[in-house]
């Protein structure tokens, strides 16, 4: 069942920040909430307002003039102002490429700019024993502009939810130690994989608590354990017992995201103790919440079917079946790929808002 809808007078709205905390947390809202808890950033905004990548990576006043755009713009809940996927990696020292590519026209539309940073081949480390987490990475630049551009947006927008973002230990070894070796020694050196997650694991807890300090209401942790690359029980002998420490530990509301296939995994995210779930369009709304029950899940509309290649009226079909599932936030399924249109992203809070209406009107949807 989604959160229940109260029957709140128009002069006891709730917030923005009160509706999205009220929604993971299992309580009643005014209405189902809207945002997107990974990225909103896009090439038209980035034009728009000069707030431009790889610029809008590092300092800290450009990320969150480009963040702030999904609360103030699109009509979203949320601020997001973390927009990739390394800047845990870049402060432990990993070598990052931050994609200064130039912006690329084509019929009045920005077909391609700035790619999402990267980490450079070889990994900075070959194993746990190498392993070394600085003592300043809180203020190394890659986190201290995330954690510099929370406070900025809490000051800016008190009424908004801004939520922070960590990577968590899977990926983190994805960046440190190599994809390739990484996935392999699930079967060869179970052992060299737990290590990993043990040293890393820390990091994320470190950098989650730092983002809740600057001001963060919520946090994603973004770990990449979808069934594309391994199967449900690797997640649960490996990375659930990791998830069920870390989520105690980290002092706000958890959500969890994970990218491709992860229905067959559900049961046991549930279990780990996180507050809710972030997850993709390869998995059935209505199968998901199913799965789930009253766990929170957050998701999950296309990216690249509906929000980059459909027209209006798919974008609104598919948020009319994400939101008739029983999902407790509507959010596209990832960060958004950036050649998205701002009113593709804003037909998501407009359907929910006439969605909403019309419930309260008693109006068949």
């Amino acid at each position: 069942m989604a959160n229940v809808i109260s029957s709140k007078s128009s002069s006891d709205e709730m917030t923005p920040r009160e509706r999205f905390v009220a929604a993971i947390k299992r309580e009643p809202v005014d209405r189902r909430p809207v945002g997107n808890i990974t990225s909103s950033a896009t090439y038209e905004q980035m034009r728009r307002t000069g707030h431009e990548w790889p610029v809008a990576h590092m300092d800290s006043e450009e990320i969150a003039g480009l963040a702030e755009l999904s609360y103030t713009d699109l009509g979203y809940d949320t601020v997001m102002p973390y927009f990739g996927l390394i800047h845990g990696a870049a402060a432990l020292g990993a070598p990052v490429e931050w994609g200064e590519d130039p912006f690329v026209e084509q019929d009045g539309k920005i077909t391609s700019g700035p790619r999402m940073p990267a980490c450079k081949q070889p990994p900075l480390w070959s194993g746990p024993d190498e392993a070394n987490i600085p003592d300043d990475f809180l203020d190394r630049p890659e986190a201290k502009s995330i954690i510099d551009a929370i406070r900025i947006l809490r000051k800016r927008h008190p009424d908004a939810c801004v939520v922070g973002k960590v990577m968590g230990p899977w990926t983190l070894s994805y960046h440190m130690f190599g994809v390739q070796d990484f996935l392999l020694n699930i079967i060869l050196d179970p052992d060299w994989v737990r290590g990993c997650l043990d040293v890393l694991k820390d990091v994320s807890v470190m950098f989650a608590n730092a983002q809740f300090e600057a001001g963060a209401d919520v946090l994603t942790l973004a770990d990449h354990s979808t069934g594309d690359l391994v199967r449900a029980d690797t997640y649960r002998d490996f990375l659930m017992p990791v998830h069920s420490e870390i989520a105690p530990r980290i002092d706000g509301p958890v959500m969890l995201h994970c990218c491709g296939n992860t229905l067959d995994r559900m049961k046991y995210i549930k279990e780990a103790g996180f507050d809710a779930f972030h997850f993709a369009y390869e998995n059935d709304p209505h199968e998901s919440k199913k799965e789930v029950g009253d766990f929170p899940l957050v998701g999950n509309v296309s990216n690249i079917i509906t929000l980059m290649n459909g027209d209006p009226e798919a974008i609104k079909e598919e948020v009319k079946n994400v939101y008739s599932a029983g999902i407790d936030v509507i959010s596209p399924e990832c960060a958004v790929p950036p050649q998205v249109s701002d009113a593709s992203l804003k037909m998501i809070a407009d359907t929910v808002l006439e969605i909403d209406a019309q419930e309260k009107a008693g109006i068949e949807i």
